[in-house]
C-alpha cells in the first residue's frame, strides 16, 4: 500500500495524533518525501515509533506570538538569528527525527550561513518551540535531547515552561538559557495580554518592555 494511503487512512484530525511502533528509518525518509515540506502534519521518529501530529488552529496562534516574541528579542538584543521554523531534524546514527513548532539559532546563528542543516556536523538549533494544544510532546523531548537541543520552551495547559539539557535531561528553569533577562513569568504575563492585544500590539508593548530591562540592567518583570 502507498504511504500517503497509510497516512490518510488513519484519519488524523487537529484534535487528536497517531503514534505507529515498528517504522524503519527508510519508512519514515520515505514517509517525508512523500508528503513534503507544504503540509500541516508534523512528524516525529524515535528508535522506530512514528508520531503524527496534526496542529489546531489555536496551536498556530501561539506559536506565532512565540515566534515573533523571540525575533523582538533577538533584534532589541541586536543578537544574531536564523529561523528554520519547523525543519525537520534527524540524525540516521541516533535514529531520531522531529519538526519543531519553530526552532531557532541564535548563540551559534554565524555557523548556519544559508544552507540546509547537517546536524551530523552542525550544531543543533539553540532554542525550540513546542506548543501542546491536544497532544503532549514529552516524547519528544527524548529526541531533543538525542540531538543535544539546549534549550525548549514548552506550551501546554496554557502556561510556558522553560526547559534546559542539563547532564542529559531537562530541567525546568525560571529563566531562559538564550535569553537571561525572560523569564517564564514574562512569558506567560504576555501570553494573557494576547487575549485583549492585537498581535502588534502586543509586540511593540513587549519591545519597550525590553528596552526598559536593558536600560535598568537587570532581569526581567512586569512593572505594577
Amino acid at each position: 500500500m502507498p504511504i500517503t494511503a497509510t497516512i490518510s487512512n488513519l484519519e488524523i484530525s487537529p484534535a487528536n495524533n497517531a503514534v505507529l511502533p515498528n517504522i524503519s528509518w527508510q519508512t519514515y525518509q520515505a514517509m517525508l518525501t512523500d508528503m513534503g515540506s507544504q503540509r500541516s502534519i508534523h512528524l516525529a521518529y524515535y528508535h522506530g515509533v512514528l508520531e503524527i501530529k496534526m496542529p489546531l488552529g489555536l496551536h498556530e496562534t501561539i506559536n506565532y506570538i512565540l515566534e515573533r516574541i523571540i525575533i523582538a528579542l533577538t533584534e532589541e538584543l541586536d543578537l544574531g538569528i536564523r529561523g528554520f521554523g519547523s525543519t525537520t531534524l534527524s540524525r540516521e546514527d541516533l535514529a531520531v527525527g522531529v519538526e519543531p513548532d519553530c526552532c531557532f539559532y541564535i548563540q551559534n546563528s554565524d555557523r548556519i550561513s544559508g544552507r540546509e542543516i547537517d546536524l551530523a556536523t552542525d550544531p543543533p538549533p539553540d532554542l525550540v518551540v513546542e506548543v501542546d494544544i491536544t497532544s503532549p510532546s514529552n516524547r519528544r523531548f527524548a529526541i531533543y535531547r538525542d540531538l543535544g537541543v539546549p534549550e525548549i520552551w514548552k506550551y501546554s495547559a496554557s502556561n510556558v515552561r522553560i526547559y534546559q539539557l542539563q547532564a542529559n535531561e531537562y530541567l525546568e528553569s525560571e529563566f531562559s538559557l538564550a535569553f537571561p533577562m525572560v523569564s517564564c513569568m514574562i512569558l506567560n504575563q504576555f501570553l494573557e495580554q494576547s487575549v485583549s492585544n492585537d498581535d502588534n500590539k502586543l509586540i511593540r508593548e513587549f519591545r519597550a518592555w525590553i528596552r526598559h530591562q536593558i536600560s535598568e540592567g537587570g532581569r526581567g518583570k512586569i512593572e505594577d
